[in-house]
């Protein structure tokens, strides 16, 4: 790989870590804590929460009638993304371990906790844990088309991409024709950094 891509590769790594540090301090901002994958929050600050929720009825009374009606067009689009879900599952299911890739922990990116926010009414709560999972459902789904990709296409494209997914960074220059020859089979089994414990990958023979 590039050292100048690769030091800024490492650098957005970094600044990763460093929002996940911030975001980890804002716990203590706010009250709550994360416990055994449960966000529990003082009885103080729920108790705040709850004086500050919205009437459903203002709720819509104060919502725009165009923004009412294009509701059932966003909700529309919640069957397309469980079919998406179901196949993704079901793809990696049958077809990671014939690979020996790694799974995509689908946990790791479906959050479904805003519904713990005493702040938002059941409409707010329900439009936002939507959100939640569609976004969580999308980001498993380039998770695990990445994992694909190192495995049958691992090189980068000419044309500039807007943003890159998690395993870009591993794949060959475009052209390098050498290197891809030579290391093809290293760099579709090359899954090290986020095998974890009990995910062993079990590459095939080749």
């Amino acid at each position: 790989m590039n050292e100048s891509l690769e030091s800024l590769l490492e650098r957005m790594s970094q600044l990763e870590k460093e929002v996940l540090q911030a975001m980890q301090r804002k716990e203590a901002e706010f009250f709550y804590e994360v416990r055994q994958g449960r966000v529990r929050f003082t009885a103080e600050a729920r108790a705040g929460h709850r004086r500050l929720v919205k009437r459903f009825s203002a709720y819509v009374r104060d919502s725009r009638l165009m923004i009412l009606l294009t509701a059932p067009v966003i909700w529309s689009c919640l069957l397309p993304l469980m079919l998406v879900d179901l196949v993704m599952s079901f793809y990696q299911a049958v077809c990671f371990p014939i690979y020996g890739i790694p799974k995509v922990r689908r946990r790791d990116y479906i959050r479904l906790d805003r519904r713990h926010l005493m702040y938002l009414n059941w409409a707010e709560k329900l439009n936002c844990e939507y959100c939640g999972y569609a976004n969580g459902v999308l980001a498993c789904a380039t998770e695990i088309a990445a994992r694909t990709e190192q495995y049958w296409c691992p090189i980068k494209h000419a044309l500039r991409l807007k943003s890159m997914h998690s395993r870009y960074r591993y794949f060959f220059d475009y052209g390098d024709a050498e290197q891809y020859r030579r290391q093809i089979e290293q760099v579709r089994r090359s899954f090290e950094d986020i095998v974890e414990e009990g995910q062993k990958s079990s590459p095939p023979e080749p």
